[in-house]
């Protein structure tokens, strides 16, 4: 590993020419496609859980403690947009994922999630606002869309992660509470499910359950544990997702409507006092993983690659990782995993989410008290 002095970077946002300083002590690292500089663009977060990037550069996160800020592109934040509703800060819940509407340019709409206080615990509910960024930047116009039913939440295992589809429906992980795993086979709640709603929160009429007596009409797939990763297949269109499992079982599936993905009846893992949880590995009606990870890495955010700055990894699949301190690569044979690749593990951070930045790069947030935005290039 080397360290940089200083070092800067251009980088091209439409006809805007943008310069982040990286701090001194940006740091090297080998990969398969030569080494990679690791920069600090942003400091001092509490628990940084998503990334979004909006359209001059800057980007918006989110603190698990229940903020979200803008960074500036020189690396600066801006105090806590007002707006946001009272989360509950309890375990791992929080304010989690962020994500901008399809049509932001126009309409400045955002959707993030929330462990909501509700009845003494907590539970995932997914918000709409409207970002204003001039003056004294907030949020406005706010509206929670949806709020989980179900057993609550003591503070463990929210899912939390959204991705749009490009009929403008939105995809929304839900966990399983931990104490109440059960309940994910469960159609009458929303626990251990991925659900798909509308842009208000109203159900399209061709869900898997719409009209089945005993299930919930918001559902698409079931059978998850606690689901950190969602992304839309740049190529495909398929709808990917990865999940935690216990003492090993992290999970690849690719979603589809109505399918059940096992949990807790069949999967890799052992609870965590080595006890058996699982009936087998396999069940008749139950959707295999296309990857699984034993032990645990704990992953938390995912990103397909598809920008030119990398062109070797063009196509590849990056996933972070809370226990593992790694970025995971994961080479693509259609729909299959060829090859992983365990990158920075040098770092010695919590990896919490990764996304590809309109430069290119791979944009990574650290989970801790102090937490960092990373942005990661080929050296040069």
């Amino acid at each position: 590993m080397k360290v940089i002095a200083n070092l800067s970077t251009v980088v091209l946002a439409g006809a805007t020419v943008l310069v982040f300083w990286a701090a001194a002590g940006a740091q090297v690292f080998p990969s398969s496609a030569g080494n990679v500089v690791v920069e600090t663009v942003a400091k001092g977060l509490a628990h940084p859980w998503a990334i979004a990037f909006l359209p001059d550069g800057r980007m918006l996160v989110t603190e698990r403690p229940g903020r979200m800020r803008i960074v500036g592109r020189d690396g600066q934040l801006s105090p806590a947009l007002g707006g946001v509703p009272k989360v509950f800060a309890s375990g791992q819940g929080g304010l989690h994922d962020v994500v901008l509407d399809r049509g932001y340019a126009q309409n400045h709409t955002i959707y993030f999630c929330f462990a909501e206080p509700a009845g003494g615990g907590g539970r995932t509910a997914l918000g709409r606002a409207r970002l204003i960024d001039e003056g004294m930047p907030r949020l406005e116009a706010v509206s929670v869309i949806f709020h989980q039913e179900g057993p609550l939440s003591s503070g463990n295992h929210f899912g939390c992660r959204i991705a749009q589809s490009p009929d403008n429906n939105l995809f929304l992980t839900l966990g399983e509470h931990f104490t109440t795993r059960d309940q994910a086979q469960n159609l009458a709640n929303h626990l251990g499910k991925i659900i798909r709603i509308r842009p208000d929160g109203s159900v399209p009429a061709d869900n898997p359950f719409v009209g089945r007596q005993g299930a919930k009409p918001e559902i698409w797939s079931y059978g998850h544990r606690n689901p950190q990763g969602l992304a839309f297949h740049p190529a495909t269109g398929r709808l990917w997702e990865h999940e935690h499992g216990p003492r090993g079982g992290d999970e690849i599936n690719i979603i589809e409507a109505g399918n059940n993905y096992g949990w807790p009846v069949i999967g890799y893992g052992i609870d965590y006092n080595g006890a058996k949880i699982h009936e087998s590995t396999h069940k008749e009606g139950m959707e295999q993983p296309i990857w699984y990870w034993v032990p645990s890495i704990a992953p938390s955010g995912m990103a397909f690659y598809s920008a030119d700055l990398f062109p070797a990894w063009q196509g590849n699949l990056f996933i972070g990782a809370l226990a593992g301190e790694i970025l995971v690569r994961l080479e693509l044979d259609g729909e299959k995993i060829s090859k992983e690749e365990r990158l920075l593990h040098q770092l010695g951070e919590r990896i919490r989410d990764v996304r590809q930045g309109p430069d290119g790069a791979l944009w990574l947030a650290t989970d801790n008290s102090s937490g960092r935005i990373l942005r990661v290039a080929p050296a040069r």
